[in-house]
């Protein structure tokens, strides 16, 4: 009996997933119909005339996203690492329950700090130094107004740090104890067990952190929508406007109708099949890392 309720309702999570697919499938047959791959390839955007072309949005989500894991891994790694292995037990747990109030924060609040908050301190003191310094590469190249891709870059890092911190700590508190003490018993220093031990017998914990907060990431609206610029363009600047995809859903979803309604509703599409595919290679990832590590 107990087997049959469990397996009922963890079947529940599935029924879920496939009329999800189902209604974003059926609800944007006539685009589908209309554009083809083209809708995927193409970068016009005008609901007036009818022309649509989702790889400017596609191409701000992945960008932010992964600007984000580039900031917040290490970041959030180190953290996690400071907190399970190396600070004291009082000071860890205090510092962890203040970082999981931070994943806790609604994303408007972290809209409301990239706006007033990091967009004016990227102006006056971060882009200069960047500019003037890696200003040779053209991802630092062009004219900075606050609002961009590198702005939304960075308000995602802040948001998605927390679940890495959180999530690597316990992963790395549940590794048996009798792996440090073998490695302090050989002459290694805490550091060396901690990097050389620890943190290896953690990395598939830790990678799944990792992605965790990268389906965080790419799914990102409020936050987004107001510090990246909503512009849809293609730049390979990071100081341009961009734009995301659930961003422009969250800003034209109210007004559209027909083609244009439609049209959103697969870029949600869309959406859902590249954070399965991303979802899909981190698992696979995982299982790899696995088996490579038997």
């Amino acid at each position: 009996m107990a087997h049959t309720l469990t397996g009922m309702m963890a079947s529940v999570i599935l029924v879920i997933t496939i009329l999800l697919a189902y209604h974003l499938w059926s609800g944007s047959a006539l685009p589908r119909s209309s554009f083809g791959w083209s809708f995927v390839t193409g970068s016009s955007w005008d609901p007036v005339a009818e022309k649509f072309g989702a790889l400017p949005f596609i191409y701000g989500t992945v960008m932010t996203s992964f600007l984000a894991l580039l900031i917040a891994v290490p970041v959030g790694l180190g953290a996690a690492i400071f907190l399970a292995e190396l600070a004291p037990r009082s000071a860890s747990d205090a510092l962890t329950f203040m970082i999981e109030l931070l994943a806790a924060v609604p994303s408007v609040i972290y809209g409301l700090l990239g706006i007033f908050l990091l967009v004016p301190f990227l102006q006056s003191t971060l882009v200069p130094v960047l500019t003037s310094a890696l200003g040779f590469l053209p991802i630092f190249q062009g004219k900075f107004f606050g609002v961009s891709v590198f702005s939304a870059g960075i308000i995602l890092a802040i948001m998605i740090v927390p679940f890495i911190v959180s999530v690597s700590r316990e992963v790395l508190l549940a590794v048996p104890q009798d792996q440090r003490e073998a490695a302090l018993a050989l002459g290694a220093t805490k550091w060396e067990a901690t990097w050389k031990i620890v943190v290896p017998y953690a990395t598939r914990g830790i990678m799944g952190s990792v992605f965790l907060a990268l389906a965080r990431a790419l799914g990102e609206t409020m936050a987004v929508t107001m510090v990246i610029g909503n512009k849809p363009q293609i730049s390979t600047s990071l100081l341009e406007p961009g734009y995301s995809i659930a961003a422009v859903m969250a800003n034209e979803f109210q007004e559209a109708s027909g083609m244009h309604l439609q049209v959103l509703i697969e870029l949600g599409l869309v959406l859902f099949a590249l954070t399965v595919l991303i979802n899909g290679g981190a698992r696979l990832l995982i299982l790899s890392a696995k088996g490579g590590g038997k």
